[in-house]
C-alpha cells in the first residue's frame, strides 16, 4: 500500500507529535526540504503543548548526541513525555537517566550483554526462527508480523530477563500497546494501562528473586548493589520495563519492514539468496533503511549553539533518526535500499553514552531472520495492503500479510 507523499508547501501545518501523520504520510519529500532549506525547523505551540525543534541532518543530530553538557535527557526522550512536562520514569530508567547514575547503572546492564551470554542467544534465535518460518511456510500464506516476527526479538530478551514462557504472549500484548497503538483513535488510557501492567508484572517478579542467584537480568537488577546500596524497586521496574520495551519493538519493527523492503526490491532479494550480500552488512542496511525508532528527544539545559544556531535554555529538541539516516552527506544515494552498503553509520540506535543498550542483540536478530530466509525461502509475496502502526516515536506495522515459498520448491 503506498502512503500519500507528503508536499514541502504543507510543512507548517504539519504535526511532528501526530503519531496520524507517520502511520498514514510519506514524509521522504519534507525531510529532504528541511535538510537542505531548514535543518532547524521550529514547531510552535499548538494548544496546551510547547513548542519544539525537529532537526533533520545527519551533523546536527550527532553535535545533540555527543554534547551532554547542553542536554539531557531526564526531561524524557520521547516527544509523547516532552510535551507533557517529563518523563515519570527519568532519573530511574536508563533511558532518561544522566551523569554519575547513568554511568553506574549502565555498567550493571552491560554485563547482561557480555559476548558469551548473546552467543547463547543467537543460538537460541536460529532455533526459534527456523520453527516460526517452518510454520509459515507450511501453511504458505501468514501474517508476518503476527506470526513471525512479533514472536523473534520478544523471546530474546525475555531470555534474557528470565521470563517464563508462558508470559511472552501477555508480555506482547502490552508492549505493543505501550508506546503504538494499532488504531488512530486509541485512547490515551489503553497506553497507560499497558505501561502500568508491564511495571507492576515486573515489580512481581523482581520480589519473588531478591536473594536469588540466578544470571538473568532481573535477578541482577534484584541483587546488585550500586555504591554499597541496593537497587530501589522503582529502578529495578524501570529498567526491566525500558529493556523488554526497548528490546521487543526495534527488532520487531527492523524484521518486518526489512522484510517488506526485500520484497519491493527485488534486486536485493537476488543478493541475499545468492550468498554475495553479506549478513551483517546486510542487517545495517535494514537497520538504517526502516528505522524503527523516529526521533530521540533532549531538553536544553542552557543556551547553546548547534552548528550556528542558538538553542535556548529549556527547549525541547527532536532528533529524527527517519531523516539523518537518509542524509546524503553521509549516505551516498541514500534513497536506494542496498545490502552492500559500506560504511553504514546510521543513527538507528541514536549515539554515544545513550546508545541503545542492546543494539547488539537487534543486529544479531536482523542478521538471523536474514540468513534463515537466505536458506529456507525462495521467495516472498505481499498478498495484502500492510497496517502501520500509530505512534510518534516507533515506526512500523502491526500487519503484513505475505506469501512464502519454501527453498526447493
Amino acid at each position: 500500500m503506498t502512503r500519500p507523499v507528503v508536499s514541502p508547501d504543507e510543512l507548517d501545518s504539519l504535526d511532528f507529535a501526530d503519531p496520524r501523520l507517520h502511520a498514514e504520510r510519506d514524509l521522504t519529500e519534507v525531510w529532504r526540504h528541511l535538510r537542505a532549506q531548514r535543518p532547524f525547523h521550529w514547531q510552535p505551540p499548538r494548544e496546551d503543548r510547547p513548542g519544539f525543534w525537529v532537526l533533520s541532518r545527519y551533523a546536527d543530530a550527532m553535535a545533540v548526541y555527543r554534547d551532554k553538557e547542553h542536554f539531557t535527557t531526564e526531561r524524557g526522550n520521547a516527544l509523547e513525555n516532552l510535551l507533557i512536562g517529563g518523563d515519570p520514569a527519568a532519573g530511574s530508567m536508563l533511558a532518561v537517566t544522566d551523569g554519575p547514575k547513568h554511568t553506574r547503572l549502565r555498567n550493571v546492564l552491560n554485563s547482561a550483554f557480555a559476548p558469551k551470554t548473546l552467543a547463547r542467544i543467537r543460538h537460541s534465535l536460529r532455533r526459534s526462527i527456523d520453527d516460526l518460518l517452518a510454520v509459515a511456510l507450511e501453511k504458505g500464506e501468514c501474517d508476518f508480523v503476527r506470526e513471525v516476527s512479533a514472536s523473534i526479538p520478544l523471546g530474546a530478551i525475555c531470555d534474557l530477563l528470565g521470563v517464563p514462557e508462558n508470559d511472552h504472549r501477555y508480555l506482547l500484548d502490552r508492549t505493543s500497546h505501550a508506546w503504538s497503538s494499532d488504531e488512530a483513535d486509541a485512547s490515551p488510557e489503553a497506553t497507560w494501562q499497558a505501561k502500568s501492567e508491564l511495571l507492576l508484572y515486573f515489580s512481581d517478579v523482581a520480589a519473588a528473586r531478591r536473594g536469588d542467584d540466578g544470571d538473568d537480568v532481573i535477578s541482577l537488577l534484584a541483587n546488585c548493589r550500586i555504591d554499597g546500596d541496593p537497587i530501589s524497586d522503582r529502578d529495578l521496574m524501570a529498567n526491566c520495563y525500558g529493556l523488554i520495551i526497548g528490546g521487543d519493538e526495534t527488532g520487531r519493527h527492523a524484521i518486518s519492514s526489512g522484510l517488506k523492503a526485500l520484497i519491493e526490491h527485488p534486486e536485493q532479494w537476488r543478493a541475499l539468496k545468492d550468498g554475495t550480500a553479506d549478513l551483517t552488512t546486510a542487517a545495517d542496511e535494514v537497520l538504517r533503511w526502516t528505522v524503527p525508532s523516529l526521533h530521540s528527544g533532549r531538553t536544553a539545559t542552557a543556551d547553546t549553539e548547534v552548528n550556528g544556531r542558538l538553542i535556548k535554555e529549556g527547549d525541547i529538541v527532536t532528533v529524527w533518526t527517519s531523516s539523518a539516516n537518509r542524509d546524503a552527506e553521509v549516505f551516498p544515494d541514500p534513497d536506494r535500499f542496498t545490502l552492500d552498503r559500506s560504511p553504514n553509520k546510521h543513527l538507528t540506535f541514536a549515539f554515544g553514552s545513550h546508545i541503545c543498550l542492546g543494539h547488539n542483540l537487534a543486529r544479531i536478530e536482523v542478521e538471523e531472520v536474514l540468513g534463515a530466509l537466505r536458506t529456507l525461502v525462495s521467495s516472498a509475496e505481499q498478498t495484502g495492503p500492510e497496517e502501520w502502526i500509530y505512534s510518534s516515536i516507533l515506526h512500523g506495522m502491526s500487519s503484513l500479510p505475505v506469501a512464502l515459498t519454501p527453498q526447493g520448491r
